[in-house]
């Protein structure tokens, strides 16, 4: 049964609110590798990196850090990932050094923190490995320090000196697997309006470089500009099997994360991610209905669907969490290759979007520059 909430008098009962664990801590202490192995081998699990739902620029002076959008928009994730039937919401990424969680925007999560931490000796040489450039690497030991100094009333775990396997053993020890629920009801969308333009297309098309870069473009002509990764807004236990794809999921919370980045100022919203088929569609056009959405389609030939998949496979393009190439063997990528050409021919079949751009032998900023113009951006 649903667990409900104590009903006053006859209002009706409200769902129990969503148990969310938050990994916190700098750069470097674990948060993101635990999190995400966390989240894959817990029944039920959903999981979202806070930093993708903070995209929005440049910063106003009011929320340095993005540190209240993002907590505004992940309380209205909570309720969605309550609806599509998780048991629990897994959440990795920075907090207000000196504030700490905005707790207010998470009236319906029953939210426990854990702050990761790491000598700085050693903290430094995690860093130095990760090839973080040196303003970041710095930033990143004066955030550990003024956590580490700072009375933020959360529990500590120490990762000096441990293994990512052992960091994972000791959350797993204070965080256990969640009972099962019930979905919850589906929230109605906040209707925004504003330019929401979506970059679709097979597997390493390019579609997050290319996206980026028109963000950016878009931030550079002066207006304030969000960027969201369709992908790292669908992470739930695919074994719940309710939504193929989750879509339905994947669309309330980028009606969520839209609503955000307006309420910070943003007209304009580019969103990268798949979808398969024009019934896919509905979900994000219900959700978004008050706003108007262009979606441009990249299409790669075989060559160099190939070519990016293996650079993908080697390391290159930005590190996020689900990336599903990165360091992947041969025979992972080679079955990637023959699934992406696959995909390629079956959405030029469906004749998917409002514009196909060829993206073969052109590089990104050429891309980019077509998609703006296109876009009238």
């Amino acid at each position: 049964m649903l667990p409900l909430a104590a009903a006053v008098g006859d209002a009706p009962a409200m769902p129990a609110p969503l148990p969310v664990l938050w990994l916190c801590g700098p750069s470097g202490v674990g948060k993101s590798t635990v999190a995400w192995q966390l989240f894959t081998g817990q029944p039920g699990a959903a999981h979202v990196d806070i930093d993708q739902l903070g995209m929005c620029f440049p910063e106003i002076p009011s929320d340095p850090g993005r540190t209240v959008l993002e907590g505004r928009i992940l309380g209205g994730t909570v309720a969605n990932f309550a609806a599509a039937g998780a048991r629990c919401l897994i959440v990795s990424g920075y907090i207000d050094s000196r504030r700490g969680v905005h707790t207010e925007y998470l009236t319906q999560a029953a939210l426990t923190v854990l702050r990761m931490r790491c000598d700085q000796p050693e903290l430094r040489r995690r860093l130095e490995i990760r090839a973080l450039p040196g303003e970041q690497r710095e930033a990143a030991l004066r955030e550990a320090e003024v956590l580490d100094r700072g009375s933020l009333p959360y529990p500590v775990l120490d990762t000096t000196g441990r293994t990512a396997g052992e960091v994972l053993d000791a959350v797993r020890a204070r965080w256990p697997a969640q009972p099962a629920r019930q979905p919850g009801p589906w929230p109605d969308p906040p209707r925004t309006p504003g330019e929401i333009l979506w970059l679709c297309g097979p597997t390493a098309v390019g579609k997050s470089t290319v996206g980026w870069q028109v963000a950016d473009r878009s931030r550079r002509a002066g207006h304030i500009t969000g960027f969201v990764d369709l992908g790292q807004l669908g992470f739930l236990d695919p074994a719940l099997g309710r939504d193929a794809g989750q879509h339905r999921l994947k669309a309330a919370n980028l009606a969520a994360v839209w609503a955000g980045f307006h309420r910070h100022g943003a007209r304009r919203l580019v969103v990268v991610g798949q979808v398969d088929h024009p019934d896919q569609l509905r979900h994000y056009r219900r959700a978004l209905s008050a706003a108007t959405l262009l979606l441009y389609r990249l299409h790669a030939g075989p060559h160099e669907l190939s070519e990016r998949i293996g650079h993908r496979g080697r390391g290159g393009g930005p590190p996020i969490v689900g990336d599903e190439l990165r360091g992947q063997p041969a025979a992972v990528l080679a079955r990637a290759r023959e699934a992406a050409v696959a995909q390629a021919a079956a959405l030029d079949r469906a004749d998917l979007g409002d514009l196909r751009i060829d993206t073969d032998g052109r590089s990104a900023e050429e891309i980019a520059r077509e998609v703006t113009e296109r876009a009238g951006w």
